[in-house]
């Protein structure tokens, strides 16, 4: 019987049977070779392979049960004790489908159609209900694989707490409406999302503050600084930047000794970086944190409470997932358009090579290395023959 490497926990723990192939068997003597078709998947489900998964340190503290909600765990995996499959994104191939009214063919490209599927596999057998098929034209398997994220979060940022209603009924807010030239400002600039929310505020026609953590070497800084503005960034500074005193007379200059007000603020930071975010905000904006990167907590400026009215609110994409599938499937779908289209790139990726030769210490390394950050780069399985 052929088997599948499945990747599960924070090891390769187990490779699991699979039931689903055809294989070439004899008799006995004398006797014709048979092909022996082997029990087909029940009527609801899809056989799917995986073509490229993301590496995210979030996929690895969810399973540790360190990030909003642990998985379910199960022995169905072939482990003891029971364990879970990490990777909350990807992209997959349909082998085969249970029935022909299912609405999907041998070939289609499917994505999980909520947070916490366990992408770290090679192969599934799902649900038809949890998957949605995108249109492969014009897409790579990498870009297709980084959308329903990052790309995503900053999509709904924007949306939400941007240029769109208020996130409460009876919440005054001062929203930045598309093509106003209104500014934004948030840390973590060089993040996924970070990316993501400059290319699409360059878009809609929105003006952002970019804050990015200096590298080891200026010249590398002055760089990335480059790599961020060619992408749309209107204004990058690193962290010592920001923190200083004179950060606040540049801020005057940046927004026309504030006649342009800066109302909406994207933390992922936290520690002082947040503090820094919340006191750059105009009077009524808002800062919304949907990331903790730096483990420190964020210190809320009392001035920006009491005399502002700058409004804290938190992020959290898995639940607006569930929340609204269908604005999900609008914003990848919208996402993909702008991917072939040129008019938005994913984020640079380190490629990790996943086939038949690849082994469980590995798998190992990889996972660890994406708890510690790849070099300025997002990791990401690229499967091959699996």
């Amino acid at each position: 019987m052929a088997t599948r490497s499945v990747f599960t926990g924070l090891g390769l723990r187990a490779t699991v049977p699979w039931s689903c192939f055809r294989a070439v068997a004899g008799r006995g003597a004398n006797q014709a070779p048979q092909v022996l078709h082997l029990p087909s998947i029940p009527s609801s489900t899809v056989l799917i392979r995986a073509l490229a998964a993301p590496i995210n340190p979030a996929d690895i503290n969810t399973i540790q049960g360190t990030y909003g909600a642990k998985p379910e765990f199960t022995t169905e995996l072939g482990t003891q004790p029971a364990a879970a499959v990490p990777g909350n994104e990807g992209v997959f191939e349909v082998v085969s489908t249970g029935s022909s009214s299912l609405g999907f063919a041998k070939g289609d490209w499917v994505i999980p159609s909520q947070s916490g599927f366990g992408t770290w596999r090679t192969h599934a057998l799902v649900e038809a209900d949890a998957l949605f098929k995108i249109n492969k034209e014009g897409l790579t398997p990498t870009q297709a694989a980084q959308v329903s994220v990052n790309p995503c979060t900053a999509y709904r940022l924007l949306r939400t707490f941007g240029p769109a209603t208020g996130v409460k009924e009876g919440l005054p807010m001062n929203h930045l409406e598309p093509g106003s030239g209104a500014w934004f400002i948030q840390n973590g600039a060089n993040s996924g999302v970070g990316r993501a929310a400059i290319q699409l505020g360059r878009i809609w026609g929105l003006r952002s503050i970019n804050v990015i953590r200096e590298r080891e070497i200026p010249e590398e800084t002055e760089v990335l600084r480059k790599e961020l503005k060619d992408l749309g960034a209107d204004v990058v500074v690193t962290e010592s930047e920001f923190l200083t005193r004179e950060w606040r007379e540049r801020l005057r200059d940046i927004t026309n000794h504030g006649r342009d007000p800066v109302h909406l603020g994207l933390n992922c930071v936290g520690g002082k970086s947040a503090t820094n975010i919340a006191r750059s905000l105009s009077e009524g904006g808002a800062m919304v944190t949907y990331g903790g990167m730096s483990k420190q907590p964020v210190l809320l400026p009392t001035a920006a409470l009491i005399f502002k009215d700058v409004r804290f609110l938190g992020f959290w994409l898995s639940k607006w997932n569930k929340k609204d599938p269908a604005g999900r499937k609008y914003s990848i779908e919208y996402l993909l358009d702008l991917m072939r289209d040129g008019q938005f790139h994913d984020a640079p990726v380190e490629e990790v090579k996943w086939d038949w030769e690849t082994g469980e210490a590995a798998l190992k390394e990889v996972a660890q290395k994406g708890l510690e950050g790849f070099r300025g780069k997002k990791g990401l399985f690229l499967f091959g023959e699996t």
